[in-house]
C-alpha cells in the first residue's frame, strides 16, 4: 500500500499534511539517458532527496508534476529524458482545535466511531476550511483518545466524503483500530452503497462502470476518465426509481464502489450522461425545466449524493458491522419533489 492508493473520497488518508494556500516550492531535476527504463518515480527519488517516495507519488497522482510542460499523473510509468518540474505546495500550518460540534453518532467503542456526516461539514481542515470540519468535532468528542496515526492535521481519519456528501464515515480511536482499518480501505474489503439522484437516467437498469480515474489534463482540481494512466475505478449502480412521464428526467440509483477513487461516482455519473443533480463541478448541462424548478425552490445547491451504507469487519473484534444512514432530509425533500412531478 502506498501514497498512489491515497487522496481518495474513500480510501485511507496518508500522513501527509494537506496541501496549503502558501507560496508553492518549485523543483526540477533533468533526467538523461543513463536513468531510462527505471519507474520513474524512482528515479525522481534520487533527484528530491528531501521527498518520501510516498509524498512524491502523492505529489504526482495530484498532478504537480510535468515533464517539458506536459502533465505526469503517474509515477508507475518508465522514465523519459527531459526536464521535471515538480511544485510543492505549502502545508496547512494550524493545527486543528476542539471544538463543540453535534456528532450523529451511529456506533461507538474503545476502538473506533462511526458518524453520520452531515454534508457542508468537512472531513478535515483545508484550505479555506480551516476548523468546523469532522476532526475538529472528533477531538472536542473524543480527547486524547483519538489516534495521531493519521497526521496532526487528520487524526483518526482513515477515508473521507466530500465536504458536500453526507452519509457514514468511520474514524479510529486507537493505532491498531487505524491500522486495521487502513488495511480494510486499501484493500477495498468494504461494503459501501450510496444514494445518487442524477439527471436523466442510466441505459440500463443496473450495469458495471469501469474506467481508469487520475487527475484531468485541464484541470488539475478536477478528476476525469483517462484512456491512459489513472487508476483502475470500479462502480456498480442499480436503478432504484425513475422520475418523468414520456422520458426519463431524473433518477435514483443505488450506487456500490468496488474501489474508492477521488470523486469516483460523481465522474462515473457524468460519464454515463448522468451527472448528480447539483454537482457544481461534474454536472454539466442542465437538468430538464422541471427538474430546475425543483432544484431552485428547494435550494438545492450541492451533489446529491449520499453515503447511505457502510459494512466492514471490526480490526480488533472481527465482529462484522454494518451502518445505515437514511437520506438527509435535502435529498429526501428532493425525492419526494421529484416523484410528486407525475402524481
Amino acid at each position: 500500500m502506498t501514497a498512489a492508493d491515497t487522496l481518495d473520497d474513500d480510501d485511507f488518508l496518508p500522513d501527509d499534511a494537506p496541501d496549503g494556500d502558501g507560496e508553492a516550492q518549485i523543483l526540477t531535476a533533468e533526467i538523461d539517458a543513463t536513468e531510462l527504463g527505471d519507474r520513474l518515480d524512482r528515479v525522481l527519488t534520487g533527484h528530491f532527496p528531501d521527498l518520501s517516495r510516498a509524498r512524491l507519488q502523492a505529489l504526482i497522482a495530484e498532478g504537480r508534476l510535468s515533464l517539458d510542460g506536459h502533465v505526469i499523473s503517474d509515477g508507475k510509468h518508465k522514465a523519459r529524458a527531459g526536464t521535471y518540474t515538480l511544485s510543492i505546495p505549502a502545508p496547512v500550518a494550524a493545527n486543528p482545535q476542539p471544538q463543540d460540534i453535534p456528532l450523529d453518532i451511529l456506533y461507538e467503542d474503545a476502538h473506533l466511531i462511526v458518524v453520520n456526516k452531515p454534508a457542508g461539514m468537512a472531513a478535515h481542515p483545508a484550505p479555506g476550511t480551516p476548523d468546523g470540519t469532522l476532526v475538529n468535532a472528533l477531538l472536542f468528542h473524543c480527547g486524547d483518545t483519538l489516534s495521531g496515526i493519521g497526521g496532526v492535521l487528520r487524526p483518526g481519519i482513515v477515508h473521507r466524503l466530500d465536504k458536500d456528501t453526507s452519509g457514514v464515515l468511520v474514524a479510529a480511536k486507537s493505532d491498531a483500530a487505524h491500522r486495521g482499518l487502513s488495511d480494510l480501505f486499501s484493500r477495498h474489503d468494504i461494503d459501501r452503497e450510496y444514494k445518487a439522484l442524477v439527471r436523466g437516467a442510466p441505459r440500463y437498469m443496473s450495469g458495471t462502470v469501469t474506467t481508469r480515474l487520475g487527475r484531468s489534463h485541464h484541470d488539475r482540481k478536477k478528476m476525469a476518465v483517462l484512456r491512459g494512466g489513472g487508476r483502475e475505478a470500479i462502480t456498480h449502480y442499480r436503478l432504484e426509481e425513475v422520475y418523468g412521464d414520456n422520458k426519463p428526467l431524473a433518477a435514483l440509483l443505488t450506487c456500490r464502489l468496488e474501489t474508492g477513487r477521488t470523486h469516483q461516482i460523481r465522474v462515473h455519473m457524468a460519464h454515463l450522461g448522468c451527472p448528480c443533480l447539483g454537482d457544481p463541478v461534474y454536472g454539466s448541462g442542465a437538468p430538464a425545466r422541471e427538474v430546475q424548478e425543483i432544484l431552485k425552490e428547494l435550494n438545492f445547491t450541492r451533489q446529491a449524493l449520499h453515503a447511505g451504507l457502510l459494512g466492514f469487519v471490526h480490526p480488533i473484534t472481527g465482529e462484522k458491522l454494518k451502518f445505515k444512514a437514511p437520506l438527509p432530509e435535502d435529498m429526501q425533500a428532493l425525492t419526494d419533489a421529484l416523484a410528486d412531478m407525475y402524481a
